[in-house]
């Protein structure tokens, strides 16, 4: 909305809610913290939790799906629940859940895990879909920027937890539980620095709602566009999320050691967030984001290619997949404000998105490594994720014009 257009009410709504921006930024940034790290530390210690608990291992695979499938049934649902609740108060009660989760979690009870880790998906689930639709309420001309700065704090904590999570269950007697246990201080920390948002008026008055009533497009559900931005969204999902679950088998099937498989998987993801960083710089200054969206997706493309037939160079296609991935990432987040014309629609889009985007991303690997077993090689799967790239091309241009939903 232009700022010409914004009654003296509403004006006075977005002034008390940016009174101090600072803090704001701040919530934000702890809230993004907290999105992955709650999930990533547990893939270093699933084969701790499967033996201590006789766990099969489709019971360990689940495991790691079950917040996945969480983000697609909850995304679509969360829209309507911000739209009752308000954003402010929706991530509130996401951080409170995800707090929760991670305790729960790490209790000895029998099914306290599995319960915990479905507080923890739907937690991430709401906070995933509304926390764009916040900075493009809030920061309309800062958007990309924002983005792209909270992608890359998520992704550093992410990885951070992943690369921590044996040395805390080193520290205590309770092992993985007191491992898991530890991400619920950071968690506590940005639940308690977002308390003072939940004091701050709703964002949404009744000018702004007849304005909104005025501008009012379809679902993007019904859209070409909604379908082209989830699209993007869950392809650049799915070859991330295939390598992070089978490049280790990948490498050790080629004579690499699991330590040096280990550590190409720690520069995939820090490329991933050096481009998320890139990416506060380059958003911004472009007119469209096909351009990007064609460059990034490129970079995967030639990541896999490489994988496929010069496997021996794994941590240079890796590189070219990381960077590639990392600005993938903030691009597919951008495109939820970027292609709406409102905080109500740009809701919409993220939750349909982030639905299709989870969905495939949780059924990629599984059938990744179904395609491996059926034909015991890696040439079939590989070449069927090659083809997903091009697609993700396709998606990306087609998502990256200069457009909106109507």
């Amino acid at each position: 909305m232009p700022h010409s257009a914004l009654s003296p009410k509403s004006a006075a709504t977005k002034r008390s809610r940016l009174r101090h921006p600072l803090l704001l930024i701040t919530g934000i940034m702890l809230i993004a913290a907290n999105l992955r790290a709650a999930l990533t530390s547990v893939g270093p210690l699933l084969e701790q939790i499967q033996q201590q608990l006789m766990l099969s291992a489709t019971a360990a695979g689940l495991l790691n799906s079950l917040p996945l499938i969480l983000f697609a049934v909850l995304s679509p649902l969360t829209p309507g629940l911000a739209k009752r609740i308000g954003i402010e108060r929706t991530l509130g009660m996401a951080l409170l859940l995800l707090v929760a989760g991670i305790v729960l979690r790490s209790l000895p009870q029998n099914g306290m895990l599995w319960s915990g880790s479905v507080l923890i998906g739907a937690a991430i689930a709401f906070a995933n879909v509304v926390l764009p639709t916040l900075v493009k309420r809030d920061f309309p001309s800062r958007a990309a920027a924002m983005i792209a700065g909270y992608a890359a704090v998520m992704s550093l904590a992410a990885a951070t937890a992943s690369g921590l999570a044996v040395p805390l269950a080193s520290l205590n007697n309770l092992g993985w539980r007191f491992s898991l246990l530890c991400w619920s201080l950071p968690t506590l920390l940005a639940l308690i620095v977002w308390l003072p948002q939940l004091r701050r008026p709703p964002a949404s008055t009744a000018g702004d709602t007849q304005q909104v009533s005025l501008t009012l497009s379809r679902s993007p559900w019904g859209s070409a566009l909604g379908w082209q931005v989830a699209l993007f969204m869950g392809l650049q999902s799915i070859t991330f999320y295939t390598i992070i679950g089978w490049f280790s088998a990948f490498a050790a099937s080629h004579g690499t050691s699991p330590q040096q498989a280990g550590f190409e998987l720690f520069i995939y993801q820090m490329v991933a967030i050096a481009a998320n960083f890139v990416m506060v710089f380059i958003l911004p200054r472009a007119r469209d984001q096909r351009a990007i969206a064609f460059c990034s997706s490129s970079l995967i493309f030639i990541g896999v290619t490489g994988l496929l037939l010069l496997p021996e160079n794994s941590l240079i296609w890796l590189i070219f997949a990381g960077l590639g991935a990392g600005s993938s990432l903030v691009l597919a987040l951008s495109f939820f404000g970027l292609r709406s014309g409102h905080q109500h629609q740009a809701t919409q889009l993220s939750g349909m998105a982030q639905s299709v985007g989870y969905l495939l991303a949780a059924l990629g690997p599984t059938l990744f490594g179904m395609l491996h077993d059926l034909t015991q090689g890696w040439q079939l799967p590989l070449s069927i994720l090659l083809g997903l790239t091009l697609l993700q091309m396709l998606f990306g241009v087609l998502a990256g014009r200069n457009r909106i939903i109507r």
